[in-house]
Order: C-alpha cells, then structure tokens, then sequence
C-alpha cells in the first residue's frame, strides 16, 4: 500500500459516493485530511452492470492495497459479438489470455479487459477503505456553496451550514455541486444525438458471458449476459434533445417503449420484459465540458466533470483515473490547493478530452451506426481484424 510522508490538513467535502466520490475519499484522507462524504440516496447506489477496469485502474488499485480484493471478484471474461438482426454473427472478439489491443482508424480496442466486476462488489470494496474513518452522510444533499475567506461554506438539505477547506464535486452526469458553482448543465453538456435505458434482468437470451450488438439504422440493442441476469441496453438516435422528468421513471419506459414498438424483433422481443423489470436507467448520451474543472476552493471529480458518456465503456475506471490524478496533483503541490487544482488539470485533461474524443467519433459509431450504410461499413471493419 502506498503511504503518505507528509501530512496535509484541512476539511474536505466531498458530494457523492460513487466510484468518483469514494476514490477521492480514500485518497485525500490518506494525505491527512479530514473528510466528509455526502451522498443524496440513503444508501450506497446499488445495481446497475458491471464495471470495466483496465490495466492502468487496476494499477491504482495496487498502489490503494485493494488488487487482490478487486481480483477476487474478477467476472469470467467475456466474448463480444456483432451480430445481424436475426442472430447471426458478423464479427466475434474471443477473450485472450491476456490484454489484447487491436488497431482500427488508429484507434485502440481492448479485446480483452483486464477485469469486469460487478459494480456493487467494487462499491463494497472501496467503501471497506474509509467506513468508520470518514465521515459519510446519506441522504442529504449540498443546496448551497458560498466562498470564504479560509474556503467554502457549504448549506445542506438535512444537516447545519459547516466549512470546509475544499468541496470536491464527484456527484456525476447531473452534478448538484457543477450547477451550484460553475452553472447550469446545459453550458456544459454536450448531447451526443442518442438516449439509452439499461435494465436489469433474471434471464438470459444468448449465452452466458457474451456481449451481442445488434443494429437497424438508429436504433441498437446491446446484451450483456452474466450467469442468471442480462443487461439489456436499448440505444435509439435522436437529432433533438427530448424534454422529461428525470424523476418520472414512468414518462422514461414509455419515450423507450414508443421509440422500439415498431422495431420488430429481436427488439420487441425484450421490450416487455426489460421495461418491467424493477430496476430501470435511462438518460440522454451527452458528456459534459468545460473550460476548467476548478474555481476557487471547488473542483469536479469524474463524470461531473468530464463524462465520456456511457458508449465510452469506461465511466468507472474514468473516474478512478481522475480522483488519483487529483490525488497525485496534491502530493507534489505542498499543501497548496491552487497549485494542485491547476497540476491536476494539466496533468489529466489531456486524458480526459481523448477518451471523450474517441468516444465521439469511433466508439459510438462503432456501437450504433446510424444508418445502412454505415452498418454494412463498420461490421467490414470488424472482419478485417
């Protein structure tokens, strides 16, 4: 495990317990400072699919003393597969040995993930790393940040106003602190012509341990299968934001089930199925951008501030990526959190702008063509390797 020589101090805020929240968390305590995590649901964000981690995240976990952990709950690696409408496949990617990287239009793809995890057991893993040493607090939520002469004082929904040396924004897509101190998400986010909902099901369709893409002209459906459950993923493009509730779970199955229902199959086929299922996401595919990640006393964290987008693959190892490059910004800075906000951006931006780059204009086309035409141009890409 890494160790820390010199000490910093001060109180940090942290709004978010999620993979971006509770890296940061582990981190900064081990520079010394004294941590306050907060986190709007009443519990650790349960659900959801697996996690991708690649070769340099697991390397962070090998510096935290949590590798053989997050080994031990190591998913069987998978195949992936494009396949036509009716099943046939048009291209396989069989699990290698070892990581495996191919070339296509200079960009690369992982044939093979170092480890696939369950999301609940990395939450558990990394939550193991600061419960009863952090201060957590569920359900509640920042409703005010206002700067100080010795840093931000910070309101909450539930709890007394406090201060703190620093707020680190890691609360996601839809960050609170992002729109409190830097603006409205739409300044920054930026909509990639795509929604998705992704459902959890007791079920499988294809065999286990397979990922199957299957296409018409902009609409996809992604299978993940694990043992007993699939993550089914519908993707559908659209050239125009579409207004809703984010709160509405309701209003989100009908937008899916209006855009799928004259899909034919294999779409319709799961479309029941998924959207009754008691677990259901769905959001637009956007990442967000801005012009610097800090101001002040306040930095973001992640997705808040810089989501590739769920089509990038790497939401999870993103956002441990970033919380240990802020992490690293802060052990070289001295104790000087302008310096380190400012390391920390030079440092990792240029990461972050690539992979929200490839996703843009090599990932999601290869997932979703949007037409014919590049359906038939992507899966002869694929057989050329």
């Amino acid at each position: 495990m890494e160790t820390v020589t010199t000490k910093q101090s001060g109180r940090v805020l942290i709004s978010g317990a999620s993979f971006a929240g509770l890296t940061t968390a582990i981190w900064m305590q081990r520079l010394g400072y004294q941590v306050t995590v907060v986190e709007n649901a009443t519990g650790l964000r349960k659900g959801g699919t697996p996690v991708d981690l690649r070769n340099d995240a697991m390397e962070i976990f090998d510096r935290m003393g949590v590798l053989s952990a997050v080994r031990a709950k190591a998913l069987p690696p998978r195949t992936t597969e494009f396949a036509e409408i009716d099943g046939t496949p048009t291209a396989r990617m069989e699990p290698e040995p070892t990581a495996e990287t191919i070339v296509i239009d200079d960009y690369e793809i992982h044939r093979h993930d170092d480890v696939e995890i369950h999301r609940d057991d990395l939450l558990a893993i990394l939550f193991a790393e600061i419960e009863g040493t952090v201060e957590v607090i569920f359900g509640d939520s920042i409703t005010e940040l206002t700067a100080t002469a010795e840093g931000v004082r910070a309101a909450f929904r539930n709890s007394p106003d406090r201060e703190f040396t620093m707020v680190l924004g890691c609360d996601g897509n839809h960050s609170n602190v992002r729109r409190l101190w830097f603006g409205p998400e739409t300044d920054y986010s930026h909509f990639l012509h795509h929604y998705t909902s992704v459902t959890v099901v007791d079920d499988t369709f294809i065999s286990s341990w397979t990922s199957r893409i299957q296409n018409t002209p902009g609409r996809t459906l992604l299978l993940n299968s694990y043992a007993n459950t699939t993550d089914v993923v519908f993707i559908f493009r659209s050239e125009q934001e579409i207004p809703y509730d984010y709160h509405d779970i309701d209003e989100q199955k009908q937008i899916i089930r209006a855009q799928f229902t004259d899909a034919g199959k294999p779409f319709t086929d799961l479309l029941d199925q998924a959207l009754t299922a008691d677990n259901f996401y769905f959001d637009k595919l956007s990442q967000n951008r801005l012009p610097s990640w800090a101001s002040g006393r306040v930095a973001l964290v992640g997705d808040a501030g810089y989501c590739p987008s769920p089509a990038a693959g790497m939401g999870g190892s993103v956002a441990i990526l970033g919380a240990t490059a802020l992490y690293d910004a802060f052990r070289t800075s001295g104790g000087d959190i302008d310096s380190a906000f400012t390391a920390y951006e030079r440092s990792f931006r240029p990461t972050a702008e690539r992979i929200q780059t490839e996703t843009e204009t090599f990932g999601l086309p290869m997932i979703c063509p949007d037409t014919a035409e590049a359906i038939t141009a992507r899966n002869a890409q694929l057989l050329q390797h």
